[in-house]
């Protein structure tokens, strides 16, 4: 058995299976109508356009798309004349956003792998920070990370392309690198992050020598831009499958490393907190009956069983409750590191501090209704409502102070409708003297 899908190159490689329209799912009534659009438009225009990626192969496994990607032979500039309602995005991956009333379709140009000399990264960095060196379909193909994203659905004649055996794992229900997985982690280290994200949404399996490669490397991941880190934050516990995905990356090592509070999360059996382990099946239950859950909540849930964790700590040795000011600087303590580490803009930094804050004032003494009703004009109330729902979930406790604190939120007065702009003052004209 070879370590890796060892046809690296699509110079090196043979012609591509082609499935016609008769031997595979995909059907134009199930792709989205802007999509078809652009695709049309770009192959009446006269260049090659395929719908990509996670498109092609959630419709090859009867899934329905949460996006609906574009490849074309059209440069950027190109896709730019041709679609007035677009906008050239990017830096290290230049691609066009084109806009329509109900969404957004992405058109990116075919690609090939950079020379490594472009780089201007050390000789041992495989790192790649520029990506704009454009190639052909087969290029493309080769460049992409997974096989099963490798898949491409041509509108000219409504038939799957496969440069690099997609179509087969998908039937196996495989994970595998496109070539040798040592390099392609250390070219993008989100790649890592990508294959235990598809793992666990897809019930796949990611195939040893990948597993193997991820063990290796995981420290590579901490190269990666804390913008793309705190994306894959988002989507991860937006996904549904939350849990399954963390617990592959709490198996092949890359965990402590990524997210250090979600492993704290999956451990907490071992520091006699087991019941905050169910903290990530809650939130894809949440997200199954279609609960909006902001970013605050999301990293807040992840966040809690450490300041918890820690506040019991301190009021164990104290041998009493501890004092609010106290308790503000210690849930800073524990928010600070995760903060500096993804690089949070101030306005999520405040939102989460509001958030885990007010979920603390939750268990305080009120005097009077009166005074739990204004708490509830306070700006973390409603994401610390869901936290709360949240660890409801998790530890089966608390269910009576949520049933409370649900009454509050409804008995909160609505907030005054906003003003319109104030009339400016006429200044008055100075008097000659």
């Amino acid at each position: 058995m070879a370590p890796y899908n060892e046809t690296v190159s699509a110079s090196e490689a043979e012609l591509p299976i082609v499935l016609s329209r008769a031997e595979h799912p995909v059907s134009r009534s199930d792709i989205d109508i802007n999509a078809i659009k652009v695709l049309y438009r770009l192959h009446h225009g006269g260049y090659k356009s395929y719908m990509v990626g996670g498109a092609v192969r959630d419709l090859m496994l009867g899934r329905r798309p949460k996006d609906f990607d574009v490849s074309t032979s059209a440069r950027p500039q190109q896709v730019r004349r041709l679609f007035r309602n677009s906008r050239i995005i990017g830096r290290r991956f230049r691609l066009a956003h084109v806009f329509f009333r109900d969404g957004i379709v992405e058109v990116s140009t075919f690609r090939r792998d950079p020379d490594p000399e472009s780089q201007g990264n050390a000789q041992s960095e495989l790192l790649i920070t520029d990506d704009n060196v454009f190639g052909s379909p087969e290029e493309d193909a080769y460049r992409r990370d997974f096989t099963i994203n490798a898949l491409f659905y041509d509108i000219s004649d409504f038939s799957v392309i496969d440069w690099v055996g997609g179509v087969e794992d998908l039937r196996g229900r495989k994970i595998r690198a496109i070539g040798d997985p040592e390099v392609r982690f250390q070219e993008d280290p989100v790649r890592m992050l990508r294959a235990c994200e598809l793992a666990g949404r897809l019930d796949f399996d990611i195939e040893e020598w990948a597993q193997a490669a991820i063990r290796s490397h995981r420290r590579e991941v901490e190269k990666a831009a804390p913008a793309r880190l705190t994306e894959e934050v988002c989507d991860i516990l937006l996904s549904g499958s939350s849990e399954s995905i963390l617990r592959w990356m709490m198996r092949l090592g890359l965990l402590e490393v990524f997210l250090p509070e979600a492993y704290l999360v999956l451990s907490a059996g071992e520091h006699d907190a087991g019941e905050f382990e169910s903290i990530p099946s809650v939130i894809d239950e949440m997200v199954g009956r279609g609960e909006t859950l902001s970013d605050a909540v999301l990293f807040g849930a992840v966040l809690l069983p450490s300041v918890l964790l820690r506040r019991r700590d301190v009021e164990a040795i104290d041998q009493r409750p501890v004092h609010r000011s106290a308790l503000r600087e210690l849930t800073s303590e524990v928010l600070e590191p995760f903060v500096a580490r993804f690089a949070l803009s101030r306005v999520r930094t405040d939102q989460l501090h509001h958030a885990v804050w007010a979920f603390q004032r939750f268990g305080a003494r009120w005097k009077s209704a009166g005074d739990r009703i204004r708490f509830s004009s306070h700006p973390g109330f409603d994401d610390a409502l869901a936290l709360l729902e949240v660890l409801v979930g998790a530890t089966g406790e608390g269910r009576a102070k949520l049933d409370l604190w649900r009454k509050v939120q409804q008995q909160r007065p609505e907030k005054p409708a906003p003003r319109g702009p104030a009339r400016p003052r006429r200044r008055r004209r100075r008097r000659r003297r």
